[in-house]
């Protein structure tokens, strides 16, 4: 079984803020993983901020390294062949270990999707009360033709 991945780790922000103290920890934490060959970051139309707190919600789209193996059989019962299976590297379940033991546990998981939520009190020199901020990351595996598995979400009316 061979890995076949890029040398450069492809991430691509331009859909991300760059708010978020703990999203910029997880890329970081996600640059360490061999398998993962890309990533996409981008905020989430669920952020909002009120009086005394801020909801920051931002998605990454994982996509894992591709390993090939070789599996021999028969065409047609007859002819020996080799046939090259590519399949990913990691799941999303083997990820959500491998950052427990980094960043802890996620807070919530599925079948195609990890979810951490991480509270903060910030209070400016200047303020003499501070905001609660909640941070709120999903990740979700990019399925093999490009963008994200969101099957978790409401589903909407199909475009033309």
């Amino acid at each position: 079984m061979t890995l076949v991945r890029d040398v450069r780790m492809l991430i691509d922000r331009s859909s991300w803020s760059g708010d978020g103290d703990f999203t910029a920890e997880l890329l970081e934490a996600l640059q360490g993983v061999a398998e993962v060959a890309a990533l996409t970051v981008e905020d989430a139309p669920a952020s909002r901020a009120g009086e005394g707190y801020n909801f920051l919600v931002n998605e990454i789209v994982v996509t894992f390294a591709i390993t090939v193996r070789e599996e021999r059989t028969r065409w047609l019962g007859l002819i020996p062949r080799t046939l090259r299976i590519a399949e990913p590297a990691m799941t999303l379940h083997g990820l959500e270990q491998r950052l427990a033991q980094t960043l802890g546990a996620a807070d919530y998981t599925d079948e195609g999707m990890l979810q951490y939520l991480r509270t903060q009190r910030v209070v400016a020199p200047y303020q003499t009360r501070g905001y609660k901020l909640v941070e709120m990351v999903r990740l979700y595996q990019a399925p093999p033709g490009g963008g994200a598995d969101r099957s978790n979400e409401p589903s909407h009316i199909d475009r033309d």
